[in-house]
């Protein structure tokens, strides 16, 4: 006797192709934006890999930033228990629900849509999220992803798509030319990789940039009797005036040049040393030690 195949979650919605997303646009007098960080995904491809890569299942509670038109929201549906979308075009907020309806009727109940800035969200209504997988806006990329990060400690799971130039920063290791602030704040809340390249032509507009995947996997923060706001302090010195060394680097924080040495030979870094070299748990140690 044959078997009847499970039918594909993914059969469940229909994705929107190039035409869709222009005619979508068109009926909601959408003209995309720089400042809103608008470029709509017109690729089935693209928002499919997306979904892959972070790896979710139907027991997720998936957060989307910016879902635009709802290119990897309907990719998003028939793979997760939920998703709740941050949208910060009042517009885009209110067409999604219907575009939902149309392409993937049955799944209509799976979909929440928030109305605001991400940056300016406090809290989310529904069940607790347990991933983050958006096309973040470009523009505010990096703080997005720290407000959540922090707002959502349910959240196990990360999977972005940023300009390549900030994937490339937010993955840097300890002791690379580009390691910096967003590589040691994001090294606080999870371990980071790059997941991927991304073309410009799955975009509409194209944007004059090139794009890549990044994968965030939740780990324990540093232990630590600092405070995270005093270690980001710390990292913000250090980097404010990366080619000098710590000692001067931070001499402002500390107080002065001595309490800053003071302060890094008690937490067992090197004062010629400069924050590029420097681990989130070693900006922790040096944060319990300074100058009250």
């Amino acid at each position: 006797m044959t078997q009847t195949p499970e039918p594909d979650p993914a059969d469940r919605s229909r994705l929107l192709t190039p035409a869709d997303v222009r005619a979508l646009a068109e009926r909601f007098g959408v003209r995309p934006t720089k400042t809103l960080g608008q470029n709509f995904v017109i690729d089935h491809g693209t928002v499919r890999r997306i979904v892959r890569v972070a790896g979710v299942t139907e027991e997720d509670v998936a957060v989307e930033v910016g879902p635009g038109l709802g290119s990897l929201t309907l990719a998003l549906l028939p793979h997760v228990r939920h998703v709740t979308a941050i949208e910060v075009d009042p517009g885009l907020a209110e067409a999604l629900p219907g575009t939902v309806a149309e392409h993937a009727p049955d799944l209509t109940d799976r979909l929440t849509v928030v109305p605001a800035d991400a940056m300016r969200v406090e809290e989310l209504p529904g069940p607790e999220p347990t991933a983050l997988v958006a096309n973040l806006p470009y523009n505010v990329s990096v703080p997005v992803l720290l407000h959540l990060l922090e707002l959502l400690p349910g959240v196990r799971r990360v999977l972005v798509m940023v300009q390549s130039e900030v994937a490339d920063r937010i993955t840097a290791q300890p002791g690379g030319r580009i390691y910096g602030v967003p590589s040691a704040k994001v090294a606080w809340y999870a371990s980071a990789r790059r997941a991927g390249a991304v073309g410009r032509n799955v975009f509409w507009p194209a944007p004059n940039v090139d794009s890549g995947l990044v994968e965030l996997l939740r780990r324990p923060e540093p232990a630590t009797s600092a405070t995270r706001e005093e270690v980001f302090a710390a990292i913000d010195a250090a980097f404010a005036q990366r080619r000098k060394t710590l000692r001067a680097a931070l001499a402002g924080w500390a107080g002065s040049a001595p309490a800053a040495e003071e302060a890094l030979r008690a937490a067992g870094v090197d004062p010629r040393a400069r924050g590029e070299s420097l681990t989130v748990e070693q900006f922790a140690a040096i944060a319990e030690h300074r100058p009250s």
